[in-house]
This record gives structure tokens, sequence and C-alpha cells, in this order.
């Protein structure tokens, strides 16, 4: 089994964006269930939710509040799972409940080391 990561992107910054606290029960209940499913295959490795708050840095010594300066999509969350390939990992990631928001989006990408010689 190979590693994925699906990063979860959705607006953290328009105020009409953001759901009342009886929407976000049932959106993490959703969301839950989700995770949940993968746990239940031996599949979910974690996974972690981010702030909002955060800096970016770039060349010469530039930072900025961020980190989404320039879009309001922004990575709300990460977990990583274990599939047997590409089409698996993806496969599990269209069932994100993320996906159900208007302009929001998921990503999978694989999991290299770059820090290991082979």
């Amino acid at each position: 089994m190979e590693e994925y990561i699906i990063l979860m992107r959705l607006d953290l910054l328009t105020k009409g964006a953001q759901p009342s606290p009886e929407q976000m029960q049932e959106y993490m209940k959703q969301y839950h269930d989700w995770v949940s499913g993968i746990a239940a295959q031996n599949k979910f490795s974690g996974g972690k939710g981010l702030s909002v708050e955060g800096k970016v840095l770039k060349p010469n010594d530039v930072i900025t509040d961020g980190p989404f300066v320039e879009v309001k999509e922004s990575i709300a969350g990460f977990i990583i799972i274990k599939a047997e390939n590409f089409d698996d990992a993806v496969t599990m990631a269209q069932a994100c409940p993320i996906l159900r928001g208007e302009g929001n989006s998921v990503e999978v990408r694989k999991i290299i080391s770059v820090h290991e010689s082979n």
C-alpha cells in the first residue's frame, strides 16, 4: 500500500460562505462518518485541520499574512490514507463531504519521500 494525502480546500474567509452552527454540526458528522469508513478499511493514517491564521514566506525575506492572500479558497485540513494505487485513493477522495459545498475542492497527491535514499 502507498500513502496519499487528501487536501481539502474551501472558502474560509467570506462570511456568507460560513455554515451556521447547526450546519457545521451536520458537516462534521458527515466528515467523521467518511473518515470512519476509511478507518474501518484500515486505510486511515491520520489527519488534521488547519487554523485560518498563517504566514506566507517568499524569497528576499518577504513575509505576508496568509495563507490565502490572493484567493479565498484555502486548505482547511488534510488526511493521509493508504491506498492500493492512485485510482483507489481518488475513489476514496470522491466520497469526501467537502465536495458537496459550492466552490470546494479536494486534491489527492501521492506521498513520496525526499529524505530517504533508495
